[in-house]
């Protein structure tokens, strides 16, 4: 199934593309998506990184064909 990933912030500077349409397995979890691209494009303090699938931040589901991930950098507030 496809579902398109989009990078924002520091990871888009990372991976060098701020999105990208992706072919993945039935079943597949946002906690092994993320996994899966920290690994491949070696992004930098992971436990900061946020997801979120069709707008919907902190979302750990089982994606879906056509869903839209949002890899997000931490947020700075004050």
């Amino acid at each position: 199934m496809k579902i398109n990933i989009k990078y924002f912030g520091m990871i888009a500077e990372t991976t060098g593309k701020n999105e990208e349409i992706l072919e993945v397995n039935e079943g597949m979890s946002t906690v092994e998506l993320k996994d899966r691209q920290i690994k491949t494009y070696q992004i930098a303090d992971p436990e900061s990184v946020q997801l979120a699938v069709n707008h919907n931040l902190n979302t750990e589901v089982e994606l879906k064909e056509g869903d839209e991930v949002a890899f997000l950098p931490p947020f700075a507030g004050g």
